[in-house]
């Protein structure tokens, strides 16, 4: 029987047994923007920061005040 002449790493073996593969994150679009944003993440647009199509952070007000 065959036997290898040298110690295969955890991080080799590893690799070589993987079948994972990169995968293209999904996109969702805004009801009020219509921006292309991450799924579950909040996004800026215009100066304010939406989540599930509502307002969270407006940053317009502070900077006219200013």
């Amino acid at each position: 029987m065959a036997h290898p002449k040298r110690k295969i790493s955890r991080t080799r073996r590893d690799k070589r047994r993987t079948h994972y593969k990169a995968t293209t994150p999904q996109i969702a679009t805004c009801p009020t923007t219509g921006e292309a944003h991450l799924y579950h993440r909040a996004h800026w647009h215009e100066g304010k920061l939406y989540y599930r199509g509502q307002v969270l952070v407006d940053t317009t007000a502070a900077e006219n005040a200013a």
